[in-house]
């Protein structure tokens, strides 16, 4: 199966509600510490893996951690960070049976996000209204609140950031 992966030039990437993308800027300014440049300093400012942050009037998601990168498993609700791996097909397999067992889920990594619609996920560095195809994922979600969960995982050669959306209804 052809998988779509969003990769970052070193900062974080983001998912943001498909509505709220014009409300993105990236970096708006690199002068100073990173934390001033703009929407990318805020995704920067993560401590962690995960973490929610306002975009417009919605939350988008961000993976901190790792520049990694980034698909989503639909199946498994779960967002697939390549660590390290020797192929694509061994590090989703590792995923899948990661996933299945139930991660050992890092209990500093736990966020609760609003879902309202599809999100996009790509570089928290490029503006919401200059991206191109090939520099982001669509992602459907069903619109609704979820608690967000993050581990680090390793199997044989594969070393993945795991982070699944759980319905918290």
């Amino acid at each position: 199966m052809l998988r779509t992966w969003v990769s970052t030039a070193g900062g974080p990437l983001i998912a943001v509600p498909k509505s709220e993308l014009n409300s993105w800027a990236g970096v708006d300014d690199n002068d100073g510490p990173v934390e001033t440049w703009g929407d990318y300093g805020r995704a920067c400012a993560v401590e962690g893996y995960i973490g929610a942050i306002a975009v417009g009037t919605q939350q988008a998601l961000v993976f901190g951690g790792e520049p990694a990168m980034t698909t989503y498993l639909a199946a498994e609700r779960a967002f697939l960070l390549w660590v390290g791996a020797d192929s694509e097909s061994e590090l989703v397999a590792a995923a899948e049976r990661v996933l299945a067992a139930g991660p050992d889920w890092d209990a500093d990594e736990d966020v609760n996000w609003e879902v309202r619609e599809a999100v996009v996920l790509f570089d928290s560095a490029i503006p919401g209204a200059e991206l191109e195809p090939d520099d982001r994922f669509d992602i459907d979600l069903e619109p609704g609140p979820y608690r967000v969960r993050a581990a680090y995982a390793q199997v044989e050669d594969s070393s993945m950031i795991l982070v699944q959306l759980q319905p918290a209804i």
